[in-house]
């Protein structure tokens, strides 16, 4: 029988965040919640109480809650949360104004810097003091074409004091790339750094910027962070201040804007490998209360904790990373190659420290256990109590390699949501035990269900994963979709009512979730569909595949399975490998997993936020065209799948 991999011991429970928030809940309404599953079901059952208490429990700083928790309960879209209210996402997130650390930075080239809360507060109060005097108002957008150095917090936390509206991507996207997204929604302000350091290389940011500002004349003023260079030439951009000299030094307080619940705090964008990127609007006050229950909640942290993300600012994780500033933890962020200068690099700096909540992707994982790397023997990770893990589905191998390799007594929490939602829809419970391949639970409030495609209720079968109850952090709407038409078919137009995520999974017998893959990528062959995890998985058991990527392609009326496989240097594709392949894939699945074809390539395509674009690469080996080649990091790898001989009649 199958034993879970780690059960939290009954005075960990006892000692969570979690577990005191249940002693809450009792006192207030007379209940004797015990465990979570019966906790998360009146979350559900009784959301506005539970949105309400968690308000009070984690002590939101607004100037007026208001008697409202929940308009049109039974609308999606058109809900609406505290109507009432009145707060700053800012003034929440610099609610601490001590000497301890607020922000360590650490540098891929070595570097290091660290702010206290109290020098955080200082440095956002002089931008925040030069943005007024410039004359940005709430509601303007400002943007961010930052890599991961504290500075992007500080400019974030500025425009959201004034009630700006912050939207960022990473220096890595092309120029194209960026107008497509800040194209869009015409920011004001640009904050940008000189340039950027990935796996050794320096990279100039300042060419780019001048040819974003040839195509968005919105754009009025360019502040520069010196990164690559003390004193950066700001030739190529007639205007530009740099970021010491644009900062008002006189300024030591901050004038927090009330806002509703409801204004926009963040603009984000969907991955635009179809097509121009969605822009999604997420709220003020959805963003902090669902970031706050999942960072205090589910994940445990507070003021003693030292948290990490890799992530860029591209990426949701970097928004859903930084409102750790409001539990009043340390956040420790790192900018660079998580393989450069050595793959321990983040181990290094895990031990150095004492990070206690280390977040990553699944394929950093994976990658970690083919590279043969073991923080457990090379590292002191006293300190680590928490692993995160998303981007994709965590494979079973990769849930076994963490506690054999990285540590036994840990958390480790897959959690999947996405930038849609910018928080999660299933994730992690630290008073659950952890089991093989699944995601720990649903989220407390999110009333998330799989469906069939008749819209029925589904337990232990794989189908849509839906949310069948409004929930705060659900997007105000897409930018210039006026009547929300875009915005309901993106999400409301399979189900009415409901939210349909898109994503394929199932929900198990210990109350976690399992997800497959996408919706849209899932295969179909005669009939059956599979979801594209299930065969990775299988893919990643052998030894010499790095990484792989699948599609169905239409054949003789029906559909096929084809694997692609990126191999280890210096390996082939040949029919004992192949076969290898397949007897793998058929020994844990069932016969449909087999792939018809599968073949041998030198890259994979990805977005720049590391994820593999199935869709992508399906259209280009149906002889499509892939709309939108700026959304990813390595566009070129789309010409290995075109008019590949193996695939033709």
């Amino acid at each position: 029988m199958e034993q879970p991999l780690w059960t939290p011991s009954q005075a960990r429970i006892r000692s969570t965040r979690l577990w005191d928030f249940m002693q809450f809940v009792n006192a207030r309404h007379e209940r004797e919640f015990h465990d979570y599953d019966s906790l998360w079901q009146w979350s559900v059952e009784q959301n506005d109480s539970f949105w309400n208490d968690l308000w009070d429990y984690v002590g939101i700083e607004a100037q007026e809650k208001g008697n409202t928790v929940l308009q049109e309960p039974n609308k999606m879209p058109g809900a609406r949360w505290f109507p009432q209210a009145r707060l700053n996402f800012a003034e929440n997130l610099l609610r601490f104004r001590d000497d301890r650390p607020a922000i360590v930075f650490c540098g891929e080239d070595g570097r290091r810097v660290e702010y206290s809360y109290a020098e955080l507060y200082r440095r956002v109060a002089g931008l925040a003091a030069a943005l007024r005097r410039q004359g940005v108002v709430k509601g303007d957008i400002l943007a961010g074409f930052m890599p991961n150095v504290p500075e992007t917090t500080i400019a974030m936390l500025a425009a959201a004091s004034i009630g700006a509206t912050w939207t960022s991507c990473s220096p890595d996207f092309g120029i194209n790339g960026v107008v497509d997204r800040f194209g869009q929604v015409k920011p004001r302000v640009l904050f940008t750094t000189d340039g950027y350091i990935y796996n050794g290389k320096h990279l100039d940011s300042l060419e780019k910027v001048a040819g974003i500002l040839t195509q968005i004349e919105s754009i009025e003023q360019v502040v520069v962070v010196p990164f690559l260079d003390e004193t950066p030439s700001l030739e190529k951009l007639p205007g530009a201040a740099l970021l010491d000299h644009y900062c008002d030094d006189t300024a030591t307080t901050i004038e927090f804007e009330p806002l509703p619940f409801d204004h926009p705090l963040y603009v984000m964008y969907s991955s635009g490998t179809t097509g121009v990127p969605k822009c999604i609007i997420h709220s003020t006050g959805g963003t902090l209360l669902q970031h706050l229950k999942e960072l205090v909640l589910h994940t445990d942290i507070g003021r003693e904790d030292r948290f990490f993300y890799y992530t860029t600012c591209g990426w949701m994780m970097w928004n859903w990373m930084v409102s750790g500033l409001a539990t009043g933890c340390t956040l420790v962020l790192f900018d660079g190659s998580p393989f450069s200068p050595r793959p321990g690099v983040l181990w290094d700096m895990a031990e150095q420290e004492r990070i206690s909540v280390f977040g990553t992707s699944a394929k950093y994982l994976a990658a970690l256990e083919k590279a043969g790397i073991k923080p457990r023997e090379s590292h002191n990770l006293e300190a680590l109590k928490a692993i995160l893990s998303t981007g994709s589905p965590l494979s079973h191998e990769s849930f076994e390699y963490v506690y054999r390799d990285i540590k036994q007594d840990l958390q480790l929490s897959s959690i999947s949501g996405g930038t849609d939602i910018v928080s999660c829809f299933a994730l992690g419970s630290p008073i659950l035990p952890v089991w093989r391949g699944e995601l720990q639970c649903r989220g407390l409030g999110m009333a998330v269900n799989i469906f069939d495609d008749q819209g029925q209720p589904l337990r232990g079968d794989k189908g849509e994963l839906v949310c069948t109850k409004p929930f705060p952090s659900m997007p105000i709407g897409f930018w210039n979709d006026p009547d929300n038409e875009r915005f309901h078919d993106a999400y409301f137009a399979q189900f009415d009512n409901i939210w349909a995520h898109g994503d394929y999974g199932e929900i198990t017998e210990h109350g976690g979730v399992i997800i497959h893959g996408r919706s849209d990528a899932v295969l179909n062959p005669g009939g059956v569909r599979i979801g594209t995890a299930e065969i990775y998985r299988q893919v990643e058991k052998v030894e010499e595949v790095l990484e792989s990527i699948c599609i169905g392609q239409p054949w003789q009326d029906d559909v096929r399975v084809v694997l692609f496989v990126r191999l280890r240097e210096g390996v082939t594709l040949d029919d004992e490998l192949s076969k290898r392949i397949r007897t793998t894939i058929r020994a844990n699945t069932t016969p449909r997993h087999v792939p018809a074809v599968i073949a041998q390539v030198d890259d994979i395509p990805r977005t720049i936020s590391g994820k593999i674009v199935e869709l992508a690469v399906r259209q280009v080996v149906m002889g499509q065209t892939v709309k939108n080649k700026d959304a990813l990091a390595n566009p070129e790898a789309l010409e290995l799948f075109r008019d590949r001989p193996e695939l033709q009649d």
